[in-house]
């Protein structure tokens, strides 16, 4: 495991924003993504617009990962 999240760029609504996530989340979303036939930019707005304003982004898309995996167990 990498520990230490790592910074991450992305674009929401045409702004550069980033979010801090580990390796391994990174990794997974961007299987998600690919799975969906979705460019990672894509999946992280509709994460975005389905968040709670008071969760981070980055919380947002480690829970939506989580949830991804857990629901094909």
């Amino acid at each position: 495991m990498s520990g230490r999240p790592v910074k991450r760029s992305l674009t929401l609504k045409g702004h550069r924003t980033s979010v801090s996530l580990e390796d391994e989340f990174w990794r997974a979303f961007r299987d998600i993504a690919h799975e969906q036939d979705k460019p990672i930019n894509v999946l992280a707005a509709d994460i975005d617009v389905g968040r709670d304003p008071e969760t981070g982004l980055a919380s947002a898309i480690r829970v939506f990962v989580l949830n991804w995996y857990r629901d094909r167990v």
